[in-house]
């Protein structure tokens, strides 16, 4: 593509002797002076990172990181076994089922809450109520609540939510999930536990990081997850395990 076309990047560019990224010196001005996450949201973003942004972003890595042996990391493992001569092609088939039910709905649920905080202070109820009633009757889950393990709460809820408040994030999407916890349970009638992708939406709208952003945010945590898995399986081998016990657990029957 020729610069005649009208068509550009902004994100980085190369001559023999120097990289830029976002018009500064890769080699001068960002190694050994950015953190990874600093730099990740200055590629991401722009610009650079406010401390807000970087202490949240930080703490959003950390916690999404590691899931355990759920399918995304089973299916990078289970790659790893087919094809060891190709770790990225285990990374990419762990990152492949990356997706709502393991890996969160935090875009989603910041879209909900984008809606509430936009709405006048004195109607953000009645805009929570309007938005799970909606989601109850087209029979859809709201995204950010609920867990399989964490039934009585996830306990990156609270962390997560703390650290933004000691950071000085200002709270309006904080209260606006609180407003939106209460609407679920005067619905519902019960208590539904909040769980870590609602906390990431809030922290990461409260460091003012695009919705758009989020899944690249969680995927990059994941990224860094799969390689730990990969890693000990290749020291530790356990995917053969894991595929017999599949065999095992769906036996074939004759139809």
């Amino acid at each position: 593509m020729t610069e005649a076309s009208g068509r550009h990047t902004e994100l980085c560019g190369a001559t023999a002797d120097r990289i830029e990224v976002r018009g500064r010196d890769l080699v001068r001005d960002l190694i050994g002076k950015l953190s990874f996450t600093e730099m990740f949201l200055f590629h991401l973003l722009g610009k650079d990172a406010t401390p807000l942004q970087a202490a949240l972003t930080d703490a959003v890595l950390v916690a999404i990181m590691e899931h355990g042996l759920v399918p995304s990391a089973i299916a990078a493992r289970l790659t790893l076994l087919g094809a060891p001569e190709s770790l990225q092609g285990a990374v990419a088939a762990g990152l492949l089922g990356v997706g709502d039910h393991f890996a969160g709905t935090a875009s989603r649920c910041a879209e909900v809450l984008d809606d509430i905080v936009a709405a006048p202070a004195g109607e953000r109820m009645a805009r929570a109520l309007a938005t799970v009633r909606a989601f109850r009757a087209a029979r859809k889950a709201l995204p950010g609540f609920g867990h399989p393990t964490h039934r009585s709460g996830d306990p990156r809820v609270p962390r997560l939510l703390e650290i933004a408040r000691a950071h000085g994030a200002r709270g309006h999407y904080i209260e606006a999930l609180s407003i939106l916890e209460g609407a679920l349970a005067e619905v519902l009638g019960r208590t539904l536990p909040t769980n870590v992708s609602a906390a990431i939406a809030v922290v990461l709208r409260e460091a003012q990081i695009p919705t758009e952003a989020m899944r690249g945010i969680v995927l990059t945590a994941r990224c860094a997850g799969l390689a730990g898995h990969l890693l000990e399986e290749m020291r530790a081998p356990a995917a053969e395990q894991m595929w017999h016990a599949a065999q095992d657990a769906v036996p074939y029957r004759a139809p």
